[in-house]
């Protein structure tokens, strides 16, 4: 998995992209189109990097685009994770000064991408910025200069950082 030609995409573990969620006004419309995008791009057969709820969303996400999750011969790696949800008042870990920069930092090595960086990250600031990256970590053995990223999403709604990045 870790030639320049894997295809990977980064998506939030955010329970209201589950179907149970969605409703006739769904206020992350345009977040689960390119959350569906992103899934759908990598082909028939996903490796997936995810733990706790963002199984479940990266699970319901494969299966609304008819891909499989398998750990071997992958066509693509879905990776779940965030950047921090402490950058509003309302944010489910409030508003922290650190969060922006935290952000900025993070998604320069997403979007260059810095394999090195991802994988350094360090675990305790994103702990206190509740920013859930152990599979953005992971991103770091996986990617390589030679990658090319596609911003689909870049938004932090509910003061959490959102971001739906596809590389190929």
């Amino acid at each position: 998995m870790s030639s320049p030609r894997t295809n990977a995409a980064l998506v939030p573990g955010v329970p209201a992209l589950l179907p149970s969620y969605a409703s006739l006004d769904d206020p992350i419309a345009d977040l689960r189109a390119a959350c569906g995008a992103a899934v759908a791009g990598l082909g028939p057969r996903v490796a997936l990097l995810a733990s706790g709820s963002g199984l479940r969303v990266a699970r319901s996400l494969m299966a609304e685009t008819g891909s499989e999750e398998v750990t071997d011969d992958a066509t693509g790696v879905l990776v779940v994770g965030n950047g921090s949800a402490k950058r509003s008042l309302k944010a489910p870990g409030h508003l922290d000064d650190r969060a922006e920069v935290f952000d900025d930092d993070l998604r320069r090595a997403l979007l260059a991408p810095l394999p090195v960086a991802l994988a350094a990250l360090d675990q305790q600031l994103a702990e206190e910025m509740w920013a859930d990256v152990a599979g953005i970590r992971r991103l770091g053995e996986l990617l390589t200069p030679a990658h090319t990223a596609e911003v689909l999403y870049d938004a932090a709604p509910f003061g959490v950082q959102y971001w739906v990045i596809r590389w190929a």
